[in-house]
């Protein structure tokens, strides 16, 4: 290569790579300001946190003096209770999600009935269809089911997921066909070859399928507001919101509930974060 073409080179993709990284890091930074401005509010005075927004200062972000009574005093309340409900619903959610999903979705990888594709058909068109539309006539229902303030009222509409149910299949139609033929050959059942062999082939696929349940479900407040309201069967979400009344508003502790509440997702993303991201290349891969 010349020492023309060389510079030409240089000079066209190193300003580009340079515009790319500092456009992203922008990007990073607008969605990394709420969250810090969260934070550092939740360990501030309901008094400093709206009397140094202006005028424009750095103490705007840092607290002038640090306090922890904002998570003495949520944690002390209903809230603590609601977190245990939230972790122990999104839990049962995830576990009995993953192997009704994954059942349903072997089933449709499998399946070589007239029939399949077409019910394959309704379960994509039911995951595009807001849960949100659905809620207020199914929470009727759980009402007349006596399913009302009850934890399996709560968890039973995120256990089935129609994305996650699309995901696991074409993640299963990836895997070749060759390995269930030998299975059955040898005298394996279906499930047999569906617990000994597919699943543990599709751990990157489950892990992304278990975190799709688990926003679901941690993050859902429509539903809980409409079938868990008693105190002690109360979610995160709820409690949080609780916070805020007619009369008045604990921002430093709905700050501090907000970075409670946030945690826990973030910690499960930035440790499963490889497995989700390869679970969602490898969901188009074959149809």
């Amino acid at each position: 290569m010349s020492t023309g073409r060389l510079s030409n080179t240089i000079g066209t993709t190193l300003p580009r790579k340079v515009s790319v990284a500092v456009l992203g890091w922008l990007v990073a930074l607008a969605f990394l300001l709420p969250l810090a401005w969260m934070l550092f509010g939740s360990f501030r005075t309901e008094t400093d946190l709206f009397t140094s927004q202006y005028p424009l200062t750095p103490w705007i972000l840092f607290p002038r003096t640090f306090t922890l009574d904002n998570y003495t005093g949520v944690l002390g309340g209903v809230f603590s209770l609601s977190v245990v409900n939230s972790i122990l619903v999104t839990a049962v959610t995830v576990l009995v999600g993953l192997l009704v999903n994954a059942m349903a979705a072997f089933a449709f990888a499998l399946s070589r009935g007239r029939g399949a594709p077409i019910l394959f058909g309704f379960v994509v068109l039911c995951f595009l269809i807001p849960f949100d539309a659905l809620a207020v006539p199914l929470a009727n229902l759980f009402k007349d089911w006596s399913l009302w303030n009850t934890y399996a009222g709560l968890i039973l509409p995120g256990i089935a997921n129609g994305f996650v149910i699309f995901a696991l299949r074409q993640f299963f139609l990836a895997i070749p066909g060759e390995l269930a033929e030998a299975a059955r050959i040898d005298g394996l059942s279906s499930w047999g070859i569906f617990w000994r062999i597919y699943l543990p082939l599709s751990k990157p696929a489950l892990i992304g399928a278990g975190f799709t349940l688990f926003l679901f479900q941690w993050g859902a407040y429509l539903w809980p507001l409409l079938i868990g309201t008693a105190p002690d069967k109360m979610l995160g979400p709820i409690a949080l919101a609780s916070l805020s009344s007619q009369t008045e508003v604990h921002w430093g502790q709905i700050f501090a509930g907000a970075v409670l509440l946030t945690i826990v997702p973030m910690l499960l993303l930035l440790f499963f974060q490889r497995h989700f991201t390869g679970s969602l290349s490898t969901s188009g891969s074959k149809g």
